[in-house]
């Protein structure tokens, strides 16, 4: 029956078979964490611990379901007695018996998030309050927030500083919308999913006699993922196992180096001081790891060595050292994206790496757009993990279908998405009405809303949002894409509509957004020419659209499971891969421009880093841009502060030579040597620069480009309003370009 423990180290067994008293087991990435968590319970189970008496906490639904698995396998069918869920599912099903002491039906409502929005939303109606100001994605944020530090409503209205903070930050009537937010739920017999941990704090607070049955019940409570909770989740854990006369046995799994949610809530002081409240504590740290190469885990050690906040521990592997870390440093973003996806066909040539087992790691969700759209081109099976294609997301389809119906009024699913969004007033009742007159006269939707419509309650609604768009056709001819991007992003309110929700979420909508606004802009100032492209082609939105939606034709979620994965860092998390890329390596992206006065907060993203180099096993690539578009600039950026703690990048860099490429048969892209880690800014200030007349552009002469810095033309082809200038820059990996002076940024100096 034993015969499992015999496959553990001596670290992972002592804390297995450690059961008695208050036990902390720190994991490293790739330690066998959960092995040591279900296997302890198993082994609680075989020393004849009732398994109706083991609580095991998990944050996820998967983690739990696996957990019971494992379980069973070593001890059979009991293992489904274990109480073993997440949180809320387990919290949930222990308020469902007692939530009449606490003044809710045992059948309560659960609220999901749209619920608890349209709630705030007509509690700001009620109380006459400007819905911009008040944003329900706000509020609800800011109630959640206050939840997980265990401040009621009542509490929350009567501590004044509280509600001076609210004053500062213009949202002086918060107080009372969480007050009455919190009493009509009651009233309605609701819950929301924050609700499910508080109202059972509050229970077990206020009514001893149900503490006393549920510490009598549970004699054995673990937590996975530790470094994940916040300061309510512990102290339901604190209630449930601390008391006089406890036997302490409570055991918490995690790894301080992997918290990575304080914007959730979690707070990493749970971990860090958990010896503090039970001084009797055993630590077992689990460091040797069994997913990475030596180079890796070494790099690894050397980052997370920088944070002030953690548990001192050294992760080891007795893996091979293997290929070193490779870093990629291109000239902008979209030159990023090309050399990771040539590398990625690199590694499938030569080395043969699966498809699955490589990813793409980015610190926000809006860079998956040009990775995508290289995958894509190189007809790379790919997905996203945890979310949508770019061009998949709402916020992306809305502003793109405000460009297509701009660019083609006849386009009625276009029409019809966002006639009403932002919402102004016209009815569902309205759009199917005229819907309707279009079907029975067999013209297009546009064709009815330029005609003399019937009279509707929503005509003048109707009336403006012709208008707008008649606007925006005009401009159609007279402005290069990117200039009409922006006048539709604003002109329409999509932007306003996603900004107004300081939200979570809607930061990162708004970051999409700009992303492919950035994306435009990139279309129109792109110069570069290439042999197959047809030089003639014109800067227009209509342009544009037929661009990319030849690349979103075929961006269909592939069945396929031999797919490249992209995924932001923080949905990575617990997952491992043999090749992975972290991207956008660079001050103000990894770490976020939100984390610098955040206390603590660069340390939040060292931590965040770490996990990102630690999900590969054997290929490791960071990559960076010296430039990128962000709010439609090119803007230099700086290479991360991780990289310079990386002391063996400097030493152990290392690329395929271009020679070795390009002997690769079937491979395609450009392989290129990556050059040294250096600052260097390729970038023109563009203060002093001066674009010059494309005629004065001759083969000899010396020019200065915004990206590419000083070059020398060698060669001028192509007929007026068609030249095309082959030019040498010396300071770029890639030292030979094709300009087509038709949209050439250049000043000629000689």
């Amino acid at each position: 029956m034993s015969d499992y423990l015999d496959g553990l180290n001596d670290i992972q067994h002592q804390a297995v078979t450690d059961i008695n008293g208050p036990v902390l087991v720190v994991a490293g990435p790739g330690s066998g964490k959960t092995r040591v968590l279900t296997y302890r319970i198993a082994y609680l189970i075989q020393q004849g611990v009732n398994p109706r008496s083991i609580l095991a906490l998990t944050f996820t639904n998967k983690a739990a379901h696996e957990m019971k698995g494992r379980i069973e396998k070593v001890v059979g069918t009991t293992a489904n007695m274990v109480w073993a869920g997440t949180f809320h599912s387990i919290f949930a099903r222990l308020l469902r018996v007692d939530a009449p002491l606490i003044g809710y039906p045992s059948n309560f409502t659960i609220y999901d998030t749209d619920d608890a929005k349209s709630l705030i939303n007509t509690i700001v109606k009620d109380l006459g309050l400007d819905k911009n100001t008040y944003a329900a994605g706000n509020i609800l944020s800011r109630i959640s927030g206050a939840k997980s530090q265990i401040i009621t409503a009542e509490e929350y209205v009567s501590n004044a500083t509280l509600r001076d903070q609210d004053a500062v930050v213009g949202l002086p009537h918060f107080a009372e919308i969480y007050k009455r937010y919190a009493a009509r739920m009651k009233k309605a017999g609701a819950m929301d999913f924050d609700d499910l941990l508080l109202q059972l704090y509050i229970l077990l607070n206020d009514f001893p006699e149900v503490l006393d049955k549920y510490r009598r019940r549970f004699a054995y409570v673990l937590v996975d993922e530790f470094q994940d909770t916040n300061t309510l989740q512990y102290g339901i854990i604190k209630k449930l196992v601390k008391y006089n006369g406890s036997k302490y046995n409570v055991c918490v799994v995690g790894d301080d180096a992997q918290s990575i949610y304080a914007f959730r809530g979690a707070t990493i002081e749970n971990i860090l001081n958990f010896e503090t409240d039970f001084p009797m504590l055993k630590t077992y740290k689990l460091e040797q790891n069994y997913r990475s190469i030596d180079t890796i885990v070494q790099a690894a050690n050397e980052v997370i060595s920088h944070n002030r906040k953690q548990i001192k521990k050294t992760i080891w592997t007795d893996r091979a050292e293997g290929p070193g870390i490779n870093l990629l440093r291109a000239l902008n973003d979209n030159e990023e994206a090309k050399r990771v996806v040539d590398a990625i066909l690199e590694q499938k040539n030569r080395i043969h790496l699966r498809n699955s087992e490589i990813a793409i790691l980015y610190r926000t969700n809006a860079q998956s757009r040009i990775f995508e759209e290289y995958l894509r081109r190189y007809n790379i099976s790919y997905r996203v993990y945890g979310g949508m294609s770019f061009y998949q997301r709402k916020e992306v389809k809305d502003l793109l279908a405000y460009f297509k119906l701009s660019a083609n009024p006849y386009d009625d699913e276009s029409l019809k998405r966002i006639i009403n969004f932002p919402r102004r007033g016209i009815g569902d009742a309205t759009i199917e009405g005229l819907r309707q007159i279009a079907v029975d006269n067999d013209i297009s939707m546009w064709d009815v809303l330029q005609s003399d419509i019937p009279q509707v309650k929503s005509k003048k609604a109707v009336t403006d949002f012709t208008k707008m768009i008649q606007v925006f056709i005009k401009k159609l001819t007279e402005l290069n894409a990117y200039d009409l991007a922006m006048m539709i992003a604003r002109q329409s309110g999509v932007l306003d509509e996603y900004k107004k929700e300081n939200s979570i979420d809607a930061l990162a909508r708004v970051e999409n957004l700009n992303a492919l606004l950035d994306g435009v802009k990139e279309f129109v100032e792109n110069d570069e020419a290439t042999p197959d492209e047809d030089t003639t082609s014109d800067k227009s939105l209509a342009t544009y659209l037929q661009t990319i939606m030849l690349l979103t034709d075929a961006d269909k979620e592939s069945q396929d499971s031999e797919v490249v994965t992209l995924m932001s860092v923080h949905s990575a998390k617990g997952l491992e891969f043999k090749s992975v890329f972290v991207t956008g390596v660079e001050e103000k992206l990894f770490p976020s421009w939100m984390s610098y006065d955040v206390p603590d907060g660069i340390e939040e993203e060292r931590r965040l880093f770490y996990v990102a180099i630690t999900r590969a096993e054997t290929h490791l690539t960071l990559s960076y841009a010296n430039s990128r578009y962000r709010f439609g600039k090119l803007t230099y950026c700086e290479p991360s502060r991780f990289l310079d703690e990386l002391s063996m990048i400097k030493t152990q860099l290392h690329a395929v030579p271009q020679s070795s490429a390009q002997q690769l048969s079937g491979v395609s892209g450009n392989f290129r040597p990556v050059k040294m880690l250096e600052k260097k800014n390729l970038v023109v200030d563009g203060v002093d620069f001066k674009v010059s007349p494309p005629d004065m552009v001759k083969e000899g002469a010396k020019v200065l480009h915004l990206k590419f810095g000083e070059g020398i033309v060698k060669k001028v082809e192509g007929g007026a309003g068609n030249r095309v200038a082959t030019i040498y820059f010396k300071d770029v990996d890639d030292p030979e370009r094709r300009i087509m002076l038709k949209f050439a940024k250049l000043q000629v100096l000689s």
